[in-house]
């Protein structure tokens, strides 16, 4: 709905319940006060539910010619360039992308962006 459709909306005296219902998809009072992430929700129940973490470096496409081929010291060319950001998956959906650093001698993740929840939902919903 575009911005002068809202004012238009408000110059007729309507409350915003009435504005929200009148404007389809529009967000709710309750859904802008509850914070991002999930934070105030009671999670309590699934705290104990595992889930898989995974870092996608990158991907290649080979035939099957190609994969019989490889042996040890084969070097796979992936699709990303050094140092771009990796893909960070929970049960394989994008939650984050972020850099590679060695932590105490282990690879690890720094988070450098993190996927807005509503789309990470979105995309959790339509893969479902």
């Amino acid at each position: 709905m575009a911005e002068q459709d809202v004012g238009d909306l408000e110059t007729k005296g309507k409350d915003s319940t009435e504005q929200q219902e009148a404007m389809p998809g529009a967000v709710t009072e309750k859904e802008q006060a509850a914070p991002a992430g999930g934070e105030g929700l009671d999670l309590s129940m699934i705290l104990d539910v595992p889930v898989r973490i995974s870092v996608e470096v990158g991907r290649k496409d080979m035939r099957v010619e190609e994969l019989l081929r490889l042996t040890q010291g084969s070097v796979v060319e992936l699709n990303r360039m050094a140092g771009e950001p990796v893909d960070i998956l929970v049960n394989g959906m994008p939650v984050a992308r972020g850099e590679v650093i060695v932590l105490a001698d282990n690879f690890a993740v720094r988070l450098t962006e993190v996927v807005n929840p509503a789309e990470r939902y979105q995309r959790a919903s339509a893969s479902s």
